[in-house]
């Protein structure tokens, strides 16, 4: 055989068989590509700005046109063009879907460096949003299992929008309550006789868990309940509107409104959608109706318009505690904590100490904190609803105390060298010590001795401590109450301390005071709460105009009898009737008169009732009004009016 005929034959076996090889890996490649959704655009659609139908076009080319386009906005970026350093970022993000850097990008610019620029806390709050919306409803669909996204969006809502650097994140606050409220309804009332913590927690997996078990579709919803796809189809058309969003804000609406009993003058003045809706409400009786379907379209719009699964949000509850999904700490949790559940799946030998990793276990953990501190939020969503000054009051929640040392064991073990023991500073065992004072600091604070004396022997007894601090000796040679003391002289600048401080003082106040009749303790109480907030105020009170007349700092209302007396309302209508009772008949006439109308519409109609059976006293023998109401309630006004004339996000009446 001939040179060239050699030559010829190998170049057709390697023609063959790099055919063959085409065949067998291209069909592996492509289902693969499918699966995981690695594809790129390929085509241009309607509406495509040029600059996308041309970058489409240039095929294999795109890379190259796409780096252009990189340049084109990060130079946009740092000359301050931000809306056009957004547009290119749009049109990268619909060129390559699957490059996380540009979702991110996207997304911070509209949420810090645009939203900033703007004059008022509604623009801020649109570009917040709207970032958040991009990184959470396009990124992270187009890249599910990326955990450098899922860390980025758990950083925006921790610390834009859970966080106080920002002017207006009172605003934020108010506002993310409000979405959530109408998406899931109210939190769940704890029942007084079973507040431990695992109790608490069923409670709120009961809250999400009928989401769940709804059905999924229209069909399912009719095979299960005929009367509610009854409803839905006569919703549909009374009004014109698909079932979703728009459908739990009425709802949400409408119960509120029955709820403080204004029902009759709000229709009065209602539009002819709520008004429609109203006649809906009473002519469609069946509540049971009502319920199946409103429980449907929250799953959808759960995962259709925010791209979150029910199924995850009840397991977090589970893992994690009683979470309140009225807040951002809890979204930044559910965020956070998915990042690194996927992110578990991608390990390999060249990413396993890659600080993406690290850093998505520490936003787990600071959520985690975040709802200790704040997870327990009272609002008026009436008010917010009608744009007036609206009461927000986050307020520490214990249940989430053992979770942080739950965690640490995993989140150590996954942190690599990070967090190896061989290191002399570890950020999470630093993390862990310091939280456990906080919550030595807030249980003594409260009056619970022996919660804070468990808490401060696990702290002491701790083997985890950073062995570089040789302070800790000393300071754990101290007694519980000179440990408390420390803790509370060290850290009272904060906004999270003082809030936990003053909350912690007012609690031991109302019912190791009051509720046990012993005025000294009440007395006591009283009055360190009154000068943790004096002290906080005069060092920490600074007006910002961004934020229209209300401090950036200002995690409580700058008006302590305004404060205290809220305070008491929300904790008294937590409570059954029987320790209501004994908590008011004990209160100062001042607390009485805050509490009078909120406990005339959270008892008074059940009492009526047991009255007609012969069961209770009538309602004002238990809860008799006290003097001065009328006079009270004009004042009570005028505060409203003076904060929402200053623009103040303080306060709204109960």
């Amino acid at each position: 055989m001939t040179q060239n005929r050699r030559i010829r034959l190998i170049a057709v076996l390697c023609l063959f068989a790099g055919l063959f090889g085409s065949g067998y890996f291209g069909t592996s490649i492509t289902g693969s590509t499918g699966r995981h959704g690695l594809s790129y655009t390929d085509r241009a659609e309607d509406g495509d700005p040029p600059m996308v139908a041309l970058g489409v076009a240039m095929g294999a080319m795109r890379g190259i046109f796409v780096n252009y386009l990189w340049i084109r906005a990060t130079n946009a970026k740092e000359e301050g063009q931000f809306y056009e350093a957004v547009e290119l970022a749009g049109w990268i993000t619909r060129l390559q879907p699957r490059l996380p850097q540009v979702w991110t990008f996207h997304a911070w610019n509209m949420a810090y460096n645009i939203s900033v620029t703007t004059q008022t806390p509604q623009e801020r709050w649109g570009w917040v949003n709207s970032g958040i919306r991009l990184l959470r409803n396009e990124g992270i669909r187009a890249n599910p299992n990326n955990m450098h996204m899922h860390k980025e969006l758990a950083w925006i809502f921790l610390h834009k929008v859970a966080g106080y650097t920002d002017d207006s994140n009172q605003y934020y606050k108010r506002q993310f309550a409000y979405e959530w409220h109408n998406i899931l309804g109210p939190k769940p009332m704890i029942d007084p006789e079973h507040r431990d913590r695992e109790s608490v927690i069923q409670v709120y997996v009961d809250w999400i868990k009928p989401i769940v078990d709804a059905p999924a579709t229209r069909n399912g919803l009719g095979e299960k309940s005929p009367k509610a796809e009854q409803l839905a189809k006569v919703y549909e058309s009374a009004m014109g509107e698909d079932l979703g969003v728009r459908l739990l804000e009425r709802y949400t609406l409408h119960s509120e409104i029955v709820r403080a009993g204004r029902l009759g003058s709000v229709e009065r003045n209602a539009g002819p959608k709520t008004r429609a809706f109203m006649e809906l409400r009473r002519s469609f009786t069946d509540e049971q109706a009502w319920t199946d379907l409103i429980n449907h379209v929250r799953q959808r719009v759960l995962m259709d318009e925010y791209f979150m699964e029910p199924v995850r949000m009840v397991q977090q509850i589970r893992q994690f505690g009683p979470i309140d999904y009225r807040l951002p700490a809890a979204h930044a949790l559910y965020w956070g904590s998915r990042g690194t559940d996927v992110g578990r799946m991608e390990v390999n030998e060249h990413n396993a100490d890659s600080l993406d990793f690290v850093n998505a276990f520490r936003l787990v953990m600071q959520s985690v904190q975040d709802l200790w501190r704040h997870g327990d939020v009272y609002f008026n969503y009436l008010d917010v609803h009608e744009q007036r000054t609206a009461y927000y009051q986050g307020v520490p929640n214990p249940y989430f105390v053992p979770t942080y040392g739950m965690l640490l064991d995993q989140v150590v073990e996954n942190s690599g060298l990070f967090e190896a023991d061989r290191r002399a500073y570890r950020q999470f065992s630093a993390g862990y010590a310091n939280f456990l004072r906080d919550a030595v600091r807030f249980f003594y604070r409260r009056g619970d001795i022996n919660t804070a004396e468990f808490w401060y022997d696990k702290l002491r007894n701790w083997d985890g401590h950073n062995f570089n601090d040789t302070t800790i000796v000393d300071e754990f040679a101290l007694s519980l109450k000179d440990f408390a003391e420390k803790q509370i002289f060290d850290s009272m600048g904060s906004p999270q301390v003082a809030v936990s401080e003053v909350y912690g003082a007012l609690q031991g106040a109302f019912f190791s005071g009051l509720m046990a009749g012993d005025v000294d303790v009440f007395n006591a109480q009283w009055a360190y709460a009154r000068s943790a907030h004096a002290y906080f105020f005069g060092e920490q009170f600074n007006l910002v105009v961004a934020a229209s007349g209300a401090a950036r700092m200002e995690f409580m209302d700058r008006d302590f009898p305004f404060l205290a007396g809220n305070i008491f309302v929300n904790i008294l209508t937590t409570l059954g009737p029987n320790e209501a009772e004994l908590l008011y008949g004990n209160a100062p006439e001042d607390l009485r008169r805050y509490a009078y109308d909120s406990l005339t519409l959270r008892f008074k109609q059940f009492i009526d009732q047991l009255e007609k059976q012969g069961d209770s006293e009538p309602f004002d023998l238990i809860f008799p009004e006290p003097n001065g109401m009328d006079e009270f309630r004009v004042v009570y006004q005028a505060k409203l009016d003076a904060r929402q004339e200053q623009g103040d996000e303080g306060a709204i009446q109960n």
